[in-house]
C-alpha cells in the first residue's frame, strides 16, 4: 500500500500549526507531517513538563483525527522521563506515530516503542543521512525493527537533512541507504526527507528578491528516476520553507529578536525570498512593496490557490487587515503556500 503523498517536517510551533490549519481540505488530506518538538533548554523540570504539554497540544489542536508522526530528536537524558510522563499519562488528542532512530538515547528508543504499542498506529524510524552513507546505522535499524514485533507497523523516514548546492551526490547516497535499509522490514511507508532552503542573509536580500534552486526537489527527482524495479514505493518529504538546521535551534526566551525577516515563496524549481521589516520608519510601505514583488513574479499562483496567496495579495495591495504581519505571519504564509504547492504538484 503506498504511503502518504507528502510528508513535511514541521516544528511543533504555533506558526507551523497555523500553516497546517489553513490548508484546504484536499491538501490537508494529502499531508502527513513529522512534527518535531522544539529544543528546550534552561527550564526547570516543572517548566519543561509544561512546555512539552503545550507543544503537544499545539499539534493535537490542528491534527485532530489525522495520523501524524511525533518526534523529539533533541531530548537529553534528563528530559526523556518528563516527556514520557506527558505522552504516556495523558491522551495527546490525535493518532500519534512516535519516532525514534539509530543513534538515539536508549531511553528515547524505549519510550517510542512503548508509545507505539499503546497508540496502535505504528512507529517511525528516522535515519539521518547528512553526508556519505556508511551503512553503520543498518545494524541498529535491524535491532529496532526486531524490538517492535510484528504487531507494530514501522515507517522508514530517510532524512537527508540539508540538501543544498554543496551536495550534488545526495541522491546517490540516498539510493545507497535505501539499498541497505529497504530489505530490513516490511515498511508501511518509506519516505525521503530533505531540506533545500539555505539560510538567507540580510545582504542577499538588500537588492530586492533572492532566488535559490530547490535542490531537495531535484534530488527527489533523481532518486525517483534512479531507483530499481524492486525498490519500495517512496513518499516525498521536505522541511517546508525553513533551513533544516532551524529545527535544532533552541526556542528563544523572551521578546526581541532581529529587526527583519524573510517572506518566502515556492515556484517550480526555486525558492523566492524578500526582506520584511519588523520595525522602523516606513515598515508597512516597505513590506507591502516586498509582497508586491512576489505577486509580480511569473510563478505567483493567485489568491485562488489558498489562504497564503490571499494574504500575500492583501498585503501587497493594501486590502487586508492593518499591518503587514510579523515572524509568525511570514512563517505560516510561507509554509502554507509551500505545502499546498508541493501536495498539488505531487498529485498532478
Amino acid at each position: 500500500m503506498p504511503g502518504p503523498l507528502y510528508i513535511p517536517v514541521l516544528p511543533a510551533r504555533p506558526y507551523a500549526a497555523e500553516a497546517y490549519r489553513r490548508l484546504c481540505p484536499d491538501v490537508q488530506n494529502a499531508v502527513s507531517p513529522v512534527w518535531n518538538l522544539p529544543v528546550r533548554a534552561g527550564l526547570s523540570p516543572c517548566e519543561l513538563a509544561t512546555a512539552f504539554r503545550q507543544d503537544v497540544a499545539t499539534v493535537a489542536k490542528v491534527q485532530r483525527h489525522r495520523s501524524a508522526w511525533l518526534d523529539a530528536p533533541a531530548v537529553d537524558e534528563e528530559q526523556v522521563p518528563l516527556l514520557a510522563q506527558v505522552l504516556l499519562r495523558s491522551d495527546v488528542g490525535m493518532p500519534m506515530r512516535p519516532v525514534t532512530g539509530p543513534g538515539r538515547l536508549s531511553t528515547q528508543q524505549a519510550m517510542a516503542l512503548e508509545l507505539a504499542v499503546r497508540s496502535g498506529d505504528g512507529m517511525g524510524i528516522r535515519v539521518r543521512v547528512p553526508g556519505e552513507w556508511q551503512g553503520r546505522e543498518a545494524g541498529e535499524v535491524r535491532e529496532l525493527v526486531a524490538r517492535t514485533g510484528p504487531a507494530v507497523a514501522v515507517d522508514l523516514l530517510l532524512d537527508l537533512v540539508a540538501v543544498l548546492t554543496d551536495r550534488p551526490e545526495a541522491a546517490k547516497q540516498a539510493l545507497r541507504a535505501l539499498e541497505s535499509l529497504a530489505p530490513l522490514a516490511c515498511w508501511r511507508t518509506v519516505a525521503i526527507l530533505g531540506g533545500g532552503v539555505p539560510r538567507v542573509t540580510q545582504d542577499a536580500l538588500e537588492q530586492g528578491m533572492c532566488e535559490v534552486t530547490r535542490m531537495e526537489w531535484r534530488t527527489w527527482c533523481e532518486i525517483a528516476e534512479g531507483r530499481g524495479p524492486r525498490s519500495p514505493e517512496l513518499s516525498y518529504g521536505d522541511y517546508g520553507v525553513q533551513p533544516a538546521n532551524d529545527l535544532t535551534r533552541a526556542v528563544p526566551a523572551g521578546r526581541g529578536g532581529p529587526s527583519w525577516g524573510a517572506l518566502r515563496y515556492t515556484t517550480d524549481d526555486s525558492y523566492l525570498a524578500v526582506k520584511m521589516a519588523m520595525r522602523g520608519e516606513g515598515r508597512v510601505a516597505h513590506n507591502r512593496a516586498a509582497a508586491r514583488r512576489l505577486l509580480q513574479c511569473p510563478g505567483f499562483r493567485g489568491p485562488a490557490a489558498g489562504a497564503a496567496e490571499t494574504w500575500l495579495r492583501d498585503c501587497g495591495c493594501g486590502q487586508g487587515p492593518r499591518g503587514t504581519g510579523n515572524f509568525h505571519t511570514w512563517l505560516w504564509v510561507g509554509n502554507a503556500q509551500h505545502m499546498t504547492y508541493v501536495a498539488r504538484s505531487l498529485a498532478a
